[in-house]
């Protein structure tokens, strides 16, 4: 099965063609084309996602994106085309919202050959619904135009295939996973433990009741003025003052920085999580002292990742004795922090040896299409198709109940 997937749930544009057989208890991947546009450089200056400029931006780079996946999967290929004056007025009609993509759309079809491929995926949600709109239009576009089946696929159902993911940049397989597996989706706008008892088939075990970890992450960089994204700025903070401490050498400071934060929840009798109170904490901090120099804002850096990291393990080790999950995945862009990668990889050795732990790839812990495409397989596989008539953005669609 070759399957072309979309991605615009946020600011990245991806799209990715991947060439897939064999079925839930083992399954091949091979990455024809992949080409991903991110637009971090763009909301540096907002400090954040700004929704309408990411909906701008996935319209202007979506054709050269496909293109450029298409060429890398050697299926692009240029050939004068006729489009049906109901197909071009349809997809005119179903572009009108995206200045520009709507002609560039066009244009494109009626200059390239079909592609290949044997149905189109996209992310239907969660994520910002003005940036999914735009993959789910193309998408439709994509299909009408080709005749091909449409995928709707569950963005965080990607992280978690991400994740149980094993292999090579062009070469992955999911294969032999021991259920039941836990997944931690940790990202800008998720924290949550979720069960999968029986492929696919999902039940909620833990959330947060307020801030994503990611969004943590990020407001707290903010607090000590450090660039957007914040996640990679305090973990190379924290990570650089970890190795001072390896090194044996001490903080270059006028005076010390004792910091200590909370731990929200630790010790609560659930799998749930809360983040606002470590992030009320930090800032209070910061109130009640004067500007802080670079080692100290590393100190301070250092103590929130390790208030983070505690209270994740603490409530992901609750719920594996909870569930008695085989497998434990982690995915989601937080996924990508060196020191909760440690933390668990540790946590699991010491406590869970009966226990698999699968983290994705650093590629694959950001946004991307390969793993929409990895999980469109899936449900491809089970003629869980989408209707294009009735297809629509859910900006919290939810994985589990």
């Amino acid at each position: 099965m070759r399957i072309l997937a979309i991605e615009t749930s946020c600011d990245e544009t991806a799209i990715a063609i991947v060439e897939a057989e064999g079925n839930e208890r083992a399954a091949r991947f091979r990455v024809l084309g992949n080409a991903l546009l991110s637009q971090v450089d763009i909301h540096k200056e907002y400090g954040g996602v700004f929704p309408a400029l990411a909906k701008r931006e996935h319209a202007k780079n979506l054709i050269p994106i496909l293109a450029a996946a298409l060429e890398e999967a050697e299926l692009l290929h240029e050939d004068a085309q006729n489009l049906r004056t109901e197909t071009h007025d349809a997809i005119a009609k179903l572009l009108e919202r995206e200045p520009g993509l709507d002609e560039a759309t066009l244009a494109f079809l009626k200059e390239s050959e079909p592609a290949a491929v044997d149905c189109i995926a996209v992310t239907a949600g969660p994520g910002l619904e003005p940036a999914l709109w735009v993959g789910i239009n193309f998408a439709k576009a994509l299909t009408l135009a080709w005749g091909k089946p449409l995928v709707a696929v569950n963005h965080m159902e990607g992280h978690i295939m991400a994740a149980l993911a094993k292999g090579s940049e062009r070469e992955l397989e999911i294969a032999n996973v021991t259920l039941p597996a836990l997944a931690l989706l940790v990202s800008g706008g998720h924290t949550e433990l979720v069960l999968m008892r029986a492929f696919l088939s999902y039940a909620l075990v833990g959330r947060t009741r307020d801030d994503a970890v990611g969004e943590a992450f990020d407001k707290v960089a903010r607090m000590l003025e450090l660039p957007y994204p914040g996640g990679p700025e305090i973990s190379k903070r924290a990570e650089a003052l970890r190795a001072l401490s390896v090194q044996g050498r001490t903080l270059n400071t006028a005076r010390p920085a004792p910091f200590t934060l909370p731990r929200p929840m630790l010790h609560e009798n659930s799998c749930d999580f809360s983040f606002a109170g470590l992030k009320t904490a930090v800032r209070n901090l910061l109130k009640a002292r004067d500007d802080l120099s670079e080692d100290e804002k590393g100190a301070l850096a250092r103590e929130f990742e390790d208030a983070v990291a505690d209270v994740l393990w603490k409530k992901t080790s609750r719920a594996l004795r909870e569930t008695g999950a085989k497998t434990l995945a982690i995915g989601g862009g937080v996924s990508a922090n060196v020191h909760l990668r440690r933390v668990f990889r540790e946590g699991i050795a010491a406590e869970f040896n009966d226990v698999t732990l699968a983290i994705p790839a650093q590629a694959l812990t950001t946004d991307n299409a390969l793993m929409i495409a990895l999980a469109a397989f899936y449900r491809a596989k089970r003629d869980e198709l989408a209707n294009p008539a009735t297809l629509s953005a859910n900006g919290n669609l939810a994985l589990a109940p």
